[in-house]
């Protein structure tokens, strides 16, 4: 079995909202192992944001325990927890999430000008992440110049140059058409196969070819549905 990366151990999630309480997410037991591509499908509210979330440490578990890279995340403090988030995790989003001013290379760069790196590092990490997703020839080009496909390897790039252990994506290929879809798909499965541990969140069920495993929520319930 590969490295463990993030357990949810009886972990959910509950909103107060004003006298009712909400639950997003029942008692989950979930783990995410590297060298693994594992879809989250559900329908919208199902609860699979609310998931991945937990998995980004974005939010604390309201019950039970969750841990991310060997770290108790429920004892973590904010500054604590946004520093493992930072250096452990990559995200990626359906609407991309590119700074429009900026040029390819120079928004693949901005998580690693928050860790305060080296200008010559910054270069040699871009330029390996710009690589991986066969994106060199357009790193100077700015967002409105590139088509959906094109930003979202960008936006892969930039989730992946911090070489975190977990990358997490909501709804990556929503925005792109057929063909775009199956290449975003193949670079987060190499992806998986180069010891990476990514989770996909998604409703589209033709992403199932690309799953080493599946989780459906429905009804703030996750289950495991599919083992490959």
């Amino acid at each position: 079995m590969q490295d463990l990366i993030a357990s949810l151990k009886g972990a959910g999630k509950e909103y107060k909202v004003g006298d009712q309480v909400i639950t997003a997410l029942q008692p989950t037991d979930l783990e995410v192992h590297q060298g693994e591509l594992t879809l989250i499908i559900g329908p919208s509210g199902s609860g699979k944001t609310t998931l991945l979330s937990l998995l980004g440490c974005v939010i604390y578990p309201s019950f039970g325990d969750l841990w991310v890279d060997g770290n108790h995340v429920n004892e973590m403090k904010p500054k604590t927890l946004a520093s493992l988030r930072l250096n452990k995790i990559g995200f990626v989003f359906q609407n991309f999430n590119l700074l429009a001013p900026l040029n390819a290379e120079e928004n693949v760069a901005m998580p690693l000008r928050m860790q305060g790196l080296p200008r010559a590092e910054i270069k040699s990490k871009v330029q390996s992440a710009l690589e991986l997703v066969g994106m060199m020839d357009r790193r100077k080009s700015l967002p409105k110049q590139l088509s959906g496909g094109q930003q979202q390897r960008i936006a892969i790039a930039r989730a992946l140059v911090t070489e975190p252990k977990l990358i997490l994506c909501d709804e990556p290929t929503a925005s792109l058409d057929k063909n775009s879809m199956g290449i975003v798909m193949r670079e987060l499965k190499n992806l998986a196969e180069q010891g990476k541990a990514v989770a996909v969140v998604t409703h589209d069920p033709r992403l199932k070819e690309y799953a080493n495993r599946i989780i459906e929520v429905e009804n703030g319930i996750a289950r495991e549905i599919t083992t490959f």
